[in-house]
Parts: structure tokens; C-alpha cells; sequence
């Protein structure tokens, strides 16, 4: 089933995870999408097709359904050019057919919270794939890093680097992850929602 329960089996999935590229932002909490889309690639060892629409890219099978995986290399605000054009380009409907991971604040270190649709919260690269996009119809993963400390700015927490122990809980969350978006193709994004949203991992 897909994430609405309603597409054929061949039509084709977009799952996109956000992050900023480069060595610098990696092992950063922005991300933490980028770390979820390498564990799907690992997994199910997809084999990467290139570069698009200034994104890395690759297209495999997950759970017997035709999947892109895809990382924008856009940089996080600037997230929704390289989604769109992905859409457009292979005809995915976001409504139906795209899943986008990213970061959150909001949530508990290590929670995870699936939706079907929403508004970007205070998300910059959430708020530029809506705006690309025109629609805020499109499901996603949320994956809790927890609260900026008291004097902390927003820019620097985000792209903070985890601690050791937090690393290791982090780990365990983006597999988490990667498992909830192999449900949602395999059995549909409802049966995902009450696996992963009930429980911090």
C-alpha cells in the first residue's frame, strides 16, 4: 500500500531527505534526513543514478515498490527548486507519492512523528518545498533533536554537532526512521503513523 493507500504498483515513489552537503554539516542535527536517506541506501542498496536538478539521487526497489531516493544539495532553505523539479521531472505526485524526512526542534530528542500533510512549522526548508510545491499536501517524518538550550541561537543549534551519547541515541533514531519509511511503502503510511507516531524511540 502506499502512503494513501491508493497507486498502482508501478508508479514511482520520491522519498527526500533534507540537509546541507559538505563534510562541514554532516553529523550535524539539520542532517539528520541526509543520514536517514544513507540508511536507505545501505539497506536496500540502492545504486546512485547522478546528479538532477542540483540533488544526488538514486533509484531502487524498497518493499517491491520503484522508489527514488534524494538528497538536494541546494543547502536546507533553498530545499524546494531541486524536490519540485524532481516531481515534475518524474511525474510524482506529492500528494500521493512524496516523503519528505527532516529535522525538528519541536520534538523530544529521538521522537519521531509522521504526517500525511501540514503546515512547515518554523521549518525553512519545509516552508521553501511548500512554497515550491504550492501545496502542503505531501507526507513527511519529523525527527525530534530536541530543544535549543536557553541562550543558544537557532542557526548554531541546528547545525551543532551531536555529542557522543547523543550520536549513538540518534543512530538508533534515523534506523528507526528508515524502517518507518519501508512500512509506509510496504503497508501505507496510516499503519506507520500508529507504529512510530505513539512512541519515542
Amino acid at each position: 500500500m502506499p502512503f494513501f493507500n491508493r497507486a498502482a504498483n508501478k508508479e514511482i515513489f520520491l522519498v527526500a531527505g533534507l540537509g546541507n552537503p559538505g563534510k562541514t554539516y554532516a553529523n550535524t542535527r539539520h542532517n539528520v534526513g541526509f543520514a536517514c536517506i544513507d540508511a536507505l541506501v545501505d539497506a536496500y542498496r540502492i545504486p546512485q543514478s547522478g546528479l538532477k536538478f542540483n540533488a544526488m539521487y538514486g533509484k531502487g526497489v524498497i518493499e517491491g515498490r520503484d522508489v527514488i531516493l534524494m538528497k538536494p544539495l541546494s543547502y536546507m532553505n533553498l530545499s524546494g527548486g531541486p524536490i519540485q523539479q524532481m516531481c515534475a521531472y518524474f511525474k510524482v505526485e506529492p500528494s500521493t507519492h512524496l516523503l519528505v524526512i527532516h529535522d525538528d526542534i519541536d520534538l523530544p530528542f529521538g521522537q519521531l512523528r509522521i504526517r500525511k500533510s501540514g503546515s512547515a512549522g518554523g521549518h525553512n526548508g519545509m516552508k521553501d518545498i511548500v512554497r515550491a510545491l504550492g501545496t502542503q499536501e505531501f507526507a513527511r517524518i519529523r525527527i525530534g533533536v530536541g530543544a535549543k538550550p536557553e541562550g543558544w541561537d537557532l542557526a548554531d543549534y541546528v547545525l551543532s554537532h551531536f555529542s557522543r551519547e547523543e550520536e549513538r541515541l540518534m543512530d538508533e533514531t534515523v534506523k528507526a526512521a528508515a524502517d518507518a519509511v519501508s512500512l509506509s511503502l510496504k503497508s501505507g503510511i496510516d499503519i506507520a503513523m500508529n507504529t512510530y507516531n505513539r512512541k519515542a524511540t
